[in-house]
């Protein structure tokens, strides 16, 4: 089994990292760490570069965990792909980072997190950046 984390180069993607690190030394299992791009996009905020994605998983070893990367593209929603991963590596948790966003931001842009939560088949545990 594993952990599946969905990661961001930003707080709360960190907060999660952090979490899920410490979630898979406890259970002594491995960490799968997600990174994707939108197929398409000319600017994407959300692709971490290599050394963020090394320094990741330096950190989980130093921790005792084994961790891989995999990063990849979707078209319309990340929230499939984790989902898809999580069922493809019998994951026994999935770890997101939270941000704060306004009511009618949610409303105009939707919320990966909030699909996540709703449409996963195993636990989830979602984490906030300290303020």
């Amino acid at each position: 089994m594993s952990i599946v984390v969905g990661y961001v180069p930003t707080p709360a993607g960190e907060a999660a990292v952090r979490a899920a690190t410490a979630e898979a030394a406890l259970r002594g299992e491995d960490l799968l760490v997600v990174n994707s791009a939108r197929e398409g996009a000319v600017v994407e905020t959300t692709v971490a570069a290599e050394e963020d994605l090394d320094r990741v998983v330096e950190q989980a070893a130093a921790a005792g965990v084994a961790a891989k990367v995999v990063r990849g593209t979707h078209r319309d929603d990340f929230t499939d792909e984790i989902l898809d991963l999580a069922d493809q590596h019998d994951a026994s948790l999935i770890v997101i980072g939270l941000r704060r966003r306004s009511t009618v931001g949610k409303f105009i842009m939707g919320s990966v997190a909030q699909r996540i939560l709703l449409q996963a088949d195993r636990p989830v545990l979602a984490v906030k950046p300290p303020r």
